[in-house]
């Protein structure tokens, strides 16, 4: 049976999934029934200082898919809105019920050096395994000086991960904003700043509708509505991508990576940890679903690493990290062409609209004598864009098969028709 157990950062936990730092981990109700459903560790709501934050209603939208299937939500919440006097009390006494569990403490205060001073001993004082930075709070926050307003400077990043080195003798993570140009960049700040870690991605600015009727974008408040934060299974893909960069630049080598964005699944989760992240934080799936989602994500991951070989979670975090790279890099001579199996095709089309209409007009529609189609890839017109096998209903029906070129590897760097290649 795999071992699910890590070290990250220096914080011990019984397995990788952690809530990430919002409303489910806003208070003790919340965190132990986290840990009795099974989750490692949680990253216990953001602290900030006194009087506490006000919030305002309503807080949530959602982006739909197909049948309100929740493909992302929007919130402008902010951090918690309980003073810290009550939090603190409360992680202290969590942490003394599960010490077997890792406890995160999310912090925002101002960018003053005498604000981290202060709450960082307080902090400290309740025995928690950490503290994170939150660095990436899009709304609301920011307008106070906050949030995302530190996490775009590099210089405030590395500054105030300095002061909490400083002042704090407890693994700090830096939790990025996804809303800037160049995510290496934040990280190597926090990286000049001494951080024992990074985590990402925090949440995308967005709207995600507008009221027609009204003429307002939800959430409203009023008949006001204002950007706010996204995350969910839509963002996975921008996550993922910002992890991968982190994890293979030079600059931030070796540093750990905590994986946040859209985990709803353990192979969400091992996505993650192939590309760099050594444990995972887990929020709107949870809200979506319940905590007990957990115990499937635990399973999911054991049982693959059994079916793998794999016997811990460290023989395979960051494995795909190698295989990623920039596109100049790609071998241009590489070539794949579809395949349709027909005796799993439906004759449903879809390839061969989304290829005539929208691609490469590679898909042939034959018709039959019974009036049904039968569709055909016309090999010598494929240049293996994967369309024809996104579109189609059918898992597996259609292949994506290398052919023989012939030709050797060449990458643009070194191809002729680039004008500044490189000659070998």
């Amino acid at each position: 049976m795999a071992d699910l157990s890590i070290v990250f950062a220096g914080i011990k936990a019984p397995n990788p999934f952690w809530l990430a730092s919002a409303p489910p981990t806003d208070k003790a109700y919340n965190v132990v029934r986290a840990f009795e459903a099974g989750w490692g560790g949680v990253v216990w709501k953001t602290l900030g200082e006194d009087p506490a934050a006000v919030n305002v209603s309503s807080r949530y939208s959602a982006h739909y898919g197909a049948n309100r299937e929740v493909l992302g939500i929007n919130n402008i919440e902010l951090i918690t809105d309980r003073s810290l006097e009550i939090n603190l009390r409360e992680i202290t006494q969590v942490k003394k019920d599960w010490p077997d569990r890792a406890l995160i403490v999310s912090l925002m205060v101002p960018c003053v050096e005498e604000s981290w001073k202060h709450i960082l001993p307080l902090v400290e004082a309740t025995g928690a395994d950490g503290i994170e930075l939150n660095f990436g709070c899009p709304h609301g926050m920011p307008e106070r000086g906050m949030g995302a307003a530190v996490g775009q400077v590099p210089e405030y990043v590395e500054q105030v991960t300095r002061w909490c080195k400083t002042y704090c003798s407890l693994p700090v993570i830096v939790k990025l904003t996804p809303n800037i140009t160049d995510i290496r960049v934040a990280a190597r700040a926090a990286h000049r700043g001494g951080a024992d870690a990074v985590s990402l991605i925090n949440t995308i600015n967005s709207i995600t509708s507008v009221d027609l009727d009204h003429m307002v974008a939800l959430p409203t408040v009023g008949s006001k509505s204002t950007h706010g934060g996204y995350c969910g299974s839509a963002v996975k893909p921008i996550a993922l991508n910002m992890v991968a960069e982190i994890a293979r630049d030079p600059q931030t080598q070796g540093l750990p990576i905590c994986g946040i964005g859209g985990i709803g699944s353990w192979r969400d989760a091992a996505e993650f940890m192939a590309l760099g992240s050594g444990a995972v934080q887990v929020c709107t799936a949870a809200m979506l679903h319940g905590f007990r989602i957990v115990e499937e994500m635990k399973d999911g991951l054991s049982r693959w690493m059994d079916s793998q070989g794999y016997a811990n979670i460290a023989e395979f975090s960051g494995r795909a990290v190698g295989n990623t790279t920039d596109w100049k890099y790609l071998d241009i001579n590489y070539q794949v062409i579809a395949k349709i199996d027909q005796e799993a095709c439906i004759g449903c089309g879809r390839c061969h609209i989304a290829c005539e209409d929208t691609s490469h007009q590679a898909i042939g529609s034959l018709k039959q004598a019974d009036g049904t189609h039968k569709y055909e890839v016309i090999d010598e017109e494929c240049v293996g864009c994967n369309l024809c096998q996104i579109t189609c209903p059918v898992a597996d029906c259609i292949e994506m098969v290398q052919m023989d070129t012939g030709k050797p590897f060449l990458d643009w760097n070194h191809d002729p028709r680039n004008p500044y290649h490189v000659a070998v």
